[in-house]
């Protein structure tokens, strides 16, 4: 795609102007997602026409200012005599250019990127045995003064990669003031759950990454951990549905990585956000202080969820013993949540840097709920009770890491060491007053029950990776990695009514050995190959309680990956991938706490499960034409030795909920989603998914057997429009059918959302009102399970209508700078199956919660917490696994999730950069740095550099280049 956008522009940029400019090389993906730019012979027309010589000119192009190298800016070599041009290039990352083979004679050297003035080098002379070194080449920035800025373009929210496909969050408009999981909704091939737990392509073991670091902030469930993070620190999100040998094999529906905004300021600010609303209020405080070589940046942010209630009812009727429990319950939520961070950056010199960091993240949940019982037993006979229950669910989380990056004397060549400390700690409670009614539903205190169970997940991983290129157009990467895990899960129990069990403990240790490899090779037709594959070696020390060691052996496992990409004309796209994944147990599968929060729904964990194993196939294409871009992807996935819910009943109707691996998974999907841009105004996209669900447990007990089929349909639709004089407008909404589960079915669940924003006259700040779910102040949602042995039904009332008002403003001087970027390479642990895909902090396993054992979305906020789906085999994906355990406090699609559109969405014109974000035209330089860029200022060549990816999606130029103006 790439190609083609560039031939298209130069071709009618030599149209419409006498003056050469620059020819692009062509070809594959950098090497950062996937492939390696490559050098395309030339444009026809131009150089393929032209005498060949042995010549060589190269050099290096460099910002006047901050003295950085600057990428992707175009070259053309201009024959003196005719004045056309004979050769062209684009610079690389490091701001490199070479022409080579270049005819004798006399020429003229045109550099040309946006944000920059056009440079001339004259009295180029190149003779046979020419090898001319330019050395330091000076661009100078192309300043304009912005007085009424009107935003004429719209950038694009998606681009594909090779491996990954990258949503824009930061020129989302709707998102103001939310969190992570207002983001992930809008991000194609993922599904938000009511709990706010995230599935890719129906399968919730995906694992969640923040700047290709894992954490174990992310531990305890991913939903949890996403609301911790603020929406407007989100720069963008990377669905990566086939990850190459590099990553770690863990995570077998795919990874999903959160990239949160870097500073690229000389001097400091201090951004202030806050919200409130009827359901929850939130306070942010960032800063940025960046001087010379050395970077700071320091933030904190809090959010506060209040009324929210919540009501349910359950039956469980059996077949074998004919008993019949109903259950009824009023709950009501209480939940804060925290993240604290500081990191820390140096430029050593032009090719070495270090950065660190450090982070905090707490999260503190508390539930009450009042649940009645009504147990009718074979006999006739019915007994209440009443059961008070207070849990809470505290948590927090430090990261601390250290990362070291090194290039090399070759472009591309680079060493890095990464370090990273991370140790949740958790406390997981629960305690119930038991009454007995009678017919007057008059209560008679029975006596207390209640469980502790205090845990700890500590991870120290040391990682290197090495990468080298191999002439112009391959790639090696090799690396190593070592993870160190200690769990410790401590647990007791209480009981004045009749003997409590006995306590005990777990302690997990787990360390992972990993090797990898991986080769990259673009063709001059732009066709990319990425092969390579990934050892890893898990050795397991674990003990329980009495029982001691439980002697779990080690195991091997060898994963390969393969990724092909092609690019025709016209834009159009094809990849083809495949890869193997394992998905090691976490924590809360592990955990053999017994919850017994609702004493009829008992969850019990097994610390003898062994990995699951994934192999899938995925093949997709894409293209775009004009303004329109739409991409269609099937997928495959098989899935043995799947880690299955195992449900017993007693006579007296008691569930017991344990985990074993015994099924296996079948998956066979499309998704489908496009993007149109009208009047440069106005945006609209949207799409389906849909995938088929074979699903089996495999079990030999016929009791315990189940099997099921069907198809799940999802779709999504948002629209933003960008209104003059700072004003937008966003809304959307997202609906899910019903949803196939092991041992029965979930109903389907809608969002929706509308929100408005008003930019200040100076740019610095803003203020916004969104609404979410506002039609009807709750809604009802069924779900259904049944085995051999028992049915059980649950009805949900979600509460979840939200309103809210932000309000942004920065203060600070800021000082715009071009700076180099680097490829940053961190930790990156994606090897732990846990709740919604994420690895389980401190070992707690599931929150605690009396709540019965169906698969259904958790609470909304206030509404009792239900088990959500994981991949639609039953099993459960958040701390509400069986039993009634795991009220999410928050278990609602956040409430106070603002959708106020940015009448700031930055121009069509521009360049799709190496971070995935868009970067403006044109870098204004004001007295106060804080007016946006002009994005009808047209630079002085038609071209917009690109870089070369050839997976990533083009924008067209705003004019065509004979209405720029002239310059001297």
């Amino acid at each position: 795609m790439q190609l083609f956008l560039r031939n298209s522009l130069f071709i009618i940029f030599i149209g419409f102007t006498s003056t050469a400019y620059a020819q692009f090389p062509g070809g594959g993906g950098d090497f950062q997602r996937g492939g390696e730019r490559q050098r395309q012979t030339v444009i026809p027309g131009t150089a393929e026409d032209s005498p060949k010589g042995n010549g060589k000119i190269r050099g290096i192009l460099v910002d006047s200012v901050s003295k950085k190298p600057v990428e992707f800016a175009a070259l053309a070599l201009v024959d003196i005599k005719t004045n056309n041009p004979i050769d062209g290039t684009t610079t690389d990352e490091k701001g490199a250019f070479s022409l080579v083979k270049v005819a004798s004679g006399n020429f003229k050297i045109l550099i040309s990127f946006i944000g920059y003035k056009t440079k001339t080098i004259n009295d180029i002379k190149i003779d046979r045995k020419t090898d001319l070194d330019l050395g330091s080449v000076v661009l100078s920035p192309d300043v304009v003064q912005l007085k009424e800025v009107e935003v004429v373009g719209m950038a694009q929210m998606v681009e594909e990669k090779v491996d990954r496909l990258v949503y824009n969050a930061e020129k989302d408009i709707t998102s103001k003031g939310g969190d992570a999981s207002d983001v992930m909704k809008k991000v194609p091939m993922l599904t938000v759950d009511l709990d706010g737990n995230v599935s890719l392509r129906g399968s919730s073991n995906v694992r969640v990454l923040i700047n290709n670091k894992p954490s174990t902030i992310i531990a305890t469930s991913v939903a949890d951990a996403l609301k911790q993070i603020p929406a407007d620190m989100i720069k963008s999100v990377e669905v990566i549905t086939s990850p190459s040998a590099k990553y770690d094999a863990e995570g077998s529906a795919g990874i999903i990585n959160i990239v949160t905004k870097k500073s690229t300021i000389q001097g400091g600010t201090l951004n202030l956000d806050t919200g409130i609303g009827n359901r929850g209020s939130n306070l942010g405080l960032r800063g940025n202080y960046r001087v010379g070589k050395m970077g700071f940046s320091l933030g904190g942010f809090g959010r506060f969820n209040y009324n929210m209630p919540g009501k349910y009812e359950n039956l469980q009727v059996g077949k074998l013993n004919p008993f019949s429990i109903r259950q009824t319950s009023d709950t009501d939520n209480k939940m804060a949540f925290g993240s604290y961070n500081f990191g820390w950056d140096y430029e050593i010199d032009s090719k070495t840097s270090l950065s660190a960091g450090v982070r905090y993240g707490m999260r503190n949940m508390r539930n009450t709920q009042e649940l009645s019982t009504f147990n009718t037993q074979s006999s006739g006979a019915t007994t209440t009770n009443f059961r008070d229950v207070s849990t809470k669910d505290l948590s927090g989380t430090w990261d601390v890491n250290v990362d070291y990056i090194k290039t090399l004397s070759k472009p591309q060549q680079e060493l890095s060491i990464s370090t990273q400390y991370s140790r949740n700690n958790r406390t997981n409670d629960y305690d119930a007053d038991v009454y007995s009614l009678n017919n007057n539903q008059l209560r008679e205190l029975l006596g207390i029950q209640g469980n502790n169970n205090s845990s700890h997940n500590q991870e120290s991983t040391v990682q290197l990776d090495y990468q080298t290129p191999i002439k112009d157009n391959q790639l090696i990467e090799v690396g190593g990695k070592g993870i160190f895990r200690q769990v410790v899960s401590n647990f007791d129990y209480y009981n004045t009514i009749t003997t409590p069990q006995a306590a005990s403990n777990l302690n997990y240790d787990q360390n992972v050995a990993a090797g990898y490899f991986s080769y990259t090779y673009t063709t001059k037709n732009k066709f990319t190959v990425k092969a390579g594959s990934r050892y890893e070696y898990t050795s397991i020390d674990a003990s329980q309680g009495e029982q001691g060691n439980l002697n779990i052996p080690a195991y091997s496992n060898l994963v390969p990956s393969l990724n092909l990409s092609k690019t025709f004309a016209k834009g159009q796209t094809f990849k083809l991938g495949y890869n193997r994944r394992l998905q090691r147990p976490g924590i809360q599968f592990l955990n053999p706490n017994r919850n017994a929060a609702n004493p009829l729904n008992v969850t019990v964990g097994n610390p003898q499960l062994r990995p699951e194993l994934t192999d899938q196939v995925e093949l997709g294409t894409s293209f775009f034409k004009n303004s329109l871009y739409v991409n269609v992807s099937t997928f495959a996935r098989f899935t043995n030795n799947s880690i299955e819910s195992i449900r017993t009943t007693s006579e007296q109707g008691v569930i017991t909920t344990t985990y074993g691996n015994i099924g296996s998974k079948k998956n066979y999907g499309v998704n489908v989603f496009g993007n149109m841009t009208f009047f440069k105004k106005w945006q609209v996209g949207g799409g389906f998914d849909a995938y088929y669900a074979d699903l089996s447990n495999n079990s030999p007990d016929p009791s315990l057997s189940a099997s099921n089929t069907g198809f799940v349909v999802s779709g999504r639709f948002r629209t933003s429009l960008t209104i003059r004089n700072g004003w937008g407008l966003q809304g959307g909404g997202f609906i899910r059918g019903r949803d196939v589960q092991l041992q029965g079915s979930q109903a389907g669940f809608r969002m929706y959302d509308l929100g408005i924003k008003k930019d200040f006259t100076n740019k610095r700040g803003s203020i916004g009102f969104g609404m979410e779910n506002f039609l009807a102040p709750s809604f009802k949602m069924k779900t259904s399970l049944e085995s051999s042995t028992f049915t059980q039904t649950n009805t949900n009332y979600l509460f979840n209508r939200g309103f809210r008002i932000n309000f942004s403003y920065r203060l600070g001087k800021m000082t715009f700078v071009e700076q180099k970027t680097r490829r940053r390479k961190s930790v990156n642990n994606d090897d732990q199956k846990s709740e919604s895909g994420g690895m389980d902090a401190g070992g707690g396993g599931g929150a605690q919660n009396a709540q019965p054992a169906i698969t259904v979305p958790a609470v909304r906020p206030g509404a009792p917490a239900m088990a959500p789906r994981t991949d639609g085999a039953g099993r459960p994906t958040t701390p509400m696994q069986q039993g009634m355990q795991g009220v999410r406090t928050d278990s609602t699609v956040t409430p106070n999730a603002t959708f106020t559109p940015d009448s700031t969405a930055r121009p069509a014109i521009v360049p799709a950069t190496p971070d995935s974000t868009a970067k403006p035209a044109v870098i204004p330089a004001m007295p106060d740095s804080t007016a946006r860029p002009d994005s009808t200022a047209k630079p002085a060549l038609p071209v917009t550099p690109v870089k070369p990816d050839s997976t990533a999606l083009p924008v067209k130029p705003a004019t065509p280049a004979d209405s720029l103006p002239k310059r001297n």
